[in-house]
C-alpha cells in the first residue's frame, strides 16, 4: 500500500500534539457561539470560520451531522511565529472544531499547531519556540477550563 510514515502515530501521546477536548451539553449553534466567546475572552480572534457539514451536505449530499470549524488566531503570537518560520502559515489558523455527537451534545476539539510544527520540523526547536508553545498552551488550557465551567455561568 505505500510508504511508511517517518513518525509512528501510535507513539505520539495526545499531549505531544496538544490535543484538548470538551463536551458541551447544548445545541450546536449555542456551542459555536459559546466557543467563539471563550476564544475571544482568552485572546483569540476568529478570522476564519466555516461549516464543512453544510458545504459537504450541499456539494456531495453527504448527510453529515453539524460540524463547524472556528479558525482562532492571537495576532501577536502569529506574528512571532512568522519571525521564526515563514512556513508556519501552512498550519494557520489554530482550528477549534465543534461537532454534534448527538442533539444537545457537542464535542469541542483542538490540536496545537505550534507543537505539531515542531514535531514535523516546520518550526525550530529553540527557546523562542518553547516560549510560543508554552504561551499558546496556557491560553488554550484557560479556554478549555472556561468551556468546562459552562454550567456555572462563567
Amino acid at each position: 500500500m505505500g510508504t511508511s510514515l517517518p513518525i509512528d502515530p501510535s507513539e505520539i501521546d495526545p499531549d505531544d500534539i496538544g490535543e484538548k477536548q470538551a463536551v458541551l451539553e447544548m445545541a450546536h449553534e449555542d456551542a459555536i457561539e459559546h466557543v467563539r466567546e471563550v476564544c475571544e475572552e482568552t485572546g483569540f480572534g476568529i478570522p476564519v470560520e466555516f461549516s464543512p457539514s453544510e458545504l459537504l451536505n450541499e456539494k456531495v449530499d453527504a448527510d453529515r451531522d453539524p460540524y463547524y470549524v472556528l479558525g482562532a488566531c492571537n495576532p501577536e503570537i502569529a506574528d512571532r511565529t512568522l519571525e521564526e518560520t515563514m512556513r508556519m502559515g501552512g498550519l494557520f489558523p489554530c482550528n477549534v472544531i465543534i461537532w454534534e455527537e448527538e442533539p444537545g451534545k457537542q464535542r469541542v476539539y483542538h490540536v496545537s499547531i505550534m507543537k505539531i510544527a515542531r514535531l514535523v520540523g516546520i518550526a525550530p526547536d529553540n527557546d523562542v519556540w518553547d516560549e510560543i508553545v508554552d504561551t499558546t498552551g496556557d491560553l488554550t488550557a484557560e479556554a478549555f477550563e472556561r468551556l468546562d465551567t459552562v454550567d456555572t455561568g462563567e
